[in-house]
């Protein structure tokens, strides 16, 4: 009788203890362009190549949310567009019991860090299937984007100025 009525306790608590969870992870989108093929072929130079990266957040219901790494590569050849690449990693993350204030953290922070193994792999495999030497993103602090966006909306805030979305992509040095 004594297991019966702790049991239903033992429960309880599990389902108010905090946990976050990995529903899914995908690959939202992916596209490759070479608009200037075949011709950009013969040019013999070395490419300068400028690489993006950027969150979204988009709530699915109380407990769930989508967070999509987006990423472009774009490479030129002087001044024609080589190759573009670009790609949505995506995943659906739950967050049960877990306090409001460290949500949004989690959501730019930590999801963003699960996301990107994924995001690199899709982005260097569909370049070296274009028949290019594939680029590896190098490592990302999205502890520091995510300040650097706090920073930026805090700004905003205080000039009422027009939108940021803009300033807040990480672009990465050749």
């Amino acid at each position: 009788m004594t297991e019966q009525s702790s049991a239903p306790s033992a429960a309880n608590t599990e389902s108010q203890d905090p946990s976050f969870r990995i529903q899914r992870i995908y690959l939202k989108d992916l596209s490759l362009e070479q608009p200037n093929a075949p011709e950009i072929f013969l040019v013999v130079a070395e490419p300068q190549v400028q690489i993006e990266v950027d969150v979204g957040v988009k709530p699915i219901s109380g407990e769930l949310f989508e967070v999509t790494l987006s990423s472009t590569i774009t490479a030129r050849v002087e001044g024609k567009v080589l190759f573009l690449v670009e790609a949505n990693q995506a995943g659906i993350f739950e967050f049960k019991n877990i306090p409001a204030e460290q949500i949004d953290p989690m959501l730019g922070i930590t999801c963003p860090t699960i996301l990107y193994p994924y995001l690199r792999s899709n982005m260097a495999d569909v370049i070296s299937r274009a028949g290019f030497q594939p680029i590896h993103l190098n490592e990302i602090n999205f502890h520091g984007m995510y300040e650097h966006r706090l920073m930026q909306a805090q700004q905003a805030a205080g000039d009422s100025a027009g939108d940021s979305s803009d300033e807040s992509k990480i672009i990465l040095p050749n």
